[in-house]
C-alpha cells in the first residue's frame, strides 16, 4: 500500500508539459515562409522586405507573445467548469521519549484525495470565459494593428531610400552641370569676354552644388540605415532594393469609392478599432462576472483519506465523504455593490473609446485621402516644371556661351533646374508614401 500511494503522488505531481492544449485554445500561429537578406540574391522588392520585417521586427514578435498569453488565459478560464482534484501526502519518522518509559519510534504516512466541482454559480464561470475571449480577440486586433503600423513604416522607410538615392543622382547631375558653367566662366574670363565676378559667382554655385552632394548621402545613410533598423537588421547592413515602375498606375488607387465610402469602409476595417469594440465587450462581461460574484453559488465535494502508523495497536485508518456546498454571500461591507458598479463605469468608459476611435479613424481617412489628392496633383505640376526648367537652362547656358546671357542668368536657370529635378523625385515618392499612408488608415496593406 505504502509503495502505490507514493507512485501516484510522484505521478500527480508531474510538471504539466507548457504544449498541452486540452481546450484548444491555441490558433495564432508565427510567421512562415520567411526569408533572410543576406542570402537573397539579387535586389529586394518591397514585398520581400515586408516578410523580412514581418518574421524579424521586434514589436510584431512581442505582439505575438501577447497574443499567446490571451489564448492561455482563455483557455485557463475554461479549466472553470472542470473539478480540481488535490492530492496530499505525508510521510514522516516520528521519535518520542517519556521519563521511566520506553522510547517510542514511529514512521506513520498518510493519504488524501479531495474532489471539489462548482455546480453553479449564475453564469460566472461562462462570464469569465466571455470576458477572457474578448480579450483574446482584442490582442489579436492589437497586434494586426501592429502589422499594419510594420508595413507601413517599412513602406515609408523603402520609398525615403528610393528617393534618397535619386536625390543623390540629382545632386551630382547638378553638381556636374554647375561645374561645366564654371568651367565655361573660366573660359570665358581667360578670353577677356567677361568680368572676374562671373568666375567668382559660378564657382560659388559650383561648390554650393557639391555640398549639396555631401548632405544627399548623408541623407541616403541614414535611409538606408532606417530601413534596415525595420528588418532588425544592423544600420550598416548593404541593402540593395529594386525600383517601382514610374508609371500612372502605381500612383493611382485600387478603388474608385468616395472619400466617404473610405471612412465607412475604414469603421469595418481598422483593427484599432475592433479591439476596442473587443474590450468593450470583455467590459461587458465583466459586469456579468461581478453580479455573479453577489450570488450564491453550488460546489459538489468529495475526500477520500487514509491514515497508517504501522503499529499493531493502532492499526490503518480511512474514510470518505461526498456532498453539497451551498455558499450564500450575505454582507461583505458593500464591496459588491461598489465592484457591480466599478464594472459599469469601465464598460462606459469601454464604450466611450470606441467612438472616440471611430471619430480618429475617420479623421485619419479624410486626413490621408487629402494628402494623397495634394501628392498626386503636387507631382503632375512638378513634372510640367521640370520640363519648362530644362529648356530654360538649355536656352541660359547656349545664351551665355555666345555672349547674349549673363552669368546670373545662367546660374539661376541651374539652381532652379537642379531644384526641379529634386522636386519631381520627392513629389513622385510622397504619392506612394500618402498612398500607403491612406490604404493604412482604410485598414490595408
Amino acid at each position: 500500500m505504502k509503495k502505490s500511494l507514493i507512485i501516484f503522488c510522484l505521478f500527480i505531481a508531474l510538471p504539466v508539459r507548457a504544449e498541452m492544449d486540452p481546450f484548444s485554445v491555441y490558433a495564432a500561429e508565427a510567421p512562415a515562409g520567411c526569408i533572410d537578406a543576406p542570402l537573397k540574391e539579387g535586389d529586394l522588392t518591397l514585398p520581400d522586405l515586408i516578410q523580412i520585417g514581418i518574421c524579424n521586427n521586434p514589436a510584431l514578435s512581442r505582439g505575438y507573445m501577447s497574443v499567446k498569453a490571451s489564448e492561455a488565459a482563455y483557455g485557463q478560464s475554461q479549466s472553470a467548469y472542470l473539478p480540481s482534484v488535490t492530492v496530499r501526502g505525508n510521510v514522516s519518522r516520528d521519535y518520542s521519549k517519556t521519563e521511566d518509559v520506553n522510547s517510542q519510534k514511529d514512521h506513520p504516512y498518510s493519504g488524501n484525495v479531495a474532489l471539489s466541482w462548482l455546480i453553479y454559480d449564475f453564469g460566472g464561470r461562462s462570464a469569465t470565459a466571455d470576458q477572457m475571449k474578448s480579450y483574446l480577440d482584442s490582442a489579436q486586433f492589437t497586434y494586426n494593428a501592429t502589422l499594419h503600423d510594420t508595413v507601413l513604416a517599412i513602406n515609408q522607410a523603402y520609398f525615403d531610400l528610393l528617393s534618397a538615392q535619386e536625390v543623390l543622382k540629382s545632386s551630382k547631375t547638378s553638381e556636374a552641370s554647375f561645374k561645366k558653367s564654371y568651367e565655361e566662366s573660366v573660359k570665358r574670363f581667360e578670353l577677356g569676354l567677361v568680368s572676374a565676378s562671373d568666375k567668382l559667382l559660378a564657382k560659388t554655385s559650383y561648390e554650393q552644388s557639391r555640398l549639396a552632394v555631401v548632405q544627399a548621402d548623408n541623407t541616403l545613410k541614414k535611409a538606408q540605415g532606417t530601413l534596415a533598423v525595420l528588418l532588425n537588421l544592423s544600420p550598416d547592413t548593404p541593402l540593395s532594393v529594386s525600383r517601382p515602375p514610374k508609371d500612372r498606375d502605381i500612383t493611382k488607387l485600387e478603388t474608385n469609392q468616395t472619400v466617404q465610402e473610405l471612412m465607412e469602409t475604414a469603421l469595418t476595417l481598422r483593427p484599432e478599432l475592433k479591439s476596442r469594440q473587443s474590450d468593450m465587450s470583455a467590459a461587458k462581461h465583466g459586469i456579468d462576472i461581478a453580479r455573479a460574484g453577489a450570488l450564491p453559488s453550488l460546489n459538489f465535494g468529495a475526500e477520500a483519506g487514509y491514515n497508517d502508523n504501522w503499529k499493531k495497536h493502532n492499526p490503518y485508518q480511512y474514510g470518505t465523504s461526498v456532498g453539497l456546498t451551498l455558499s450564500i454571500p450575505l454582507f461583505n461591507g458593500f464591496s459588491d455593490m461598489y465592484n457591480i458598479a466599478k464594472a459599469k463605469y469601465q464598460y462606459r468608459q469601454a464604450a466611450l473609446s470606441v467612438v472616440e476611435t471611430q471619430d480618429s479613424v475617420r479623421n485619419d481617412v479624410w486626413s490621408s485621402y487629402q494628402d494623397y489628392v495634394t501628392a498626386v496633383d503636387s507631382y503632375d505640376i512638378s513634372r510640367k516644371t521640370l520640363e519648362s526648367a530644362l529648356e530654360n537652362e538649355r536656352v541660359a547656358f547656349a545664351s551665355y556661351q555666345v555672349g547674349r546671357g549673363s552669368i546670373l542668368e545662367l546660374l539661376t536657370a541651374g539652381s532652379q533646374l537642379a531644384t526641379a529635378r529634386q522636386q519631381v523625385i520627392v513629389a513622385f515618392y510622397s504619392v506612394l508614401t500618402s498612398k500607403a499612408n491612406l490604404y493604412r488608415a482604410i485598414g490595408r496593406f
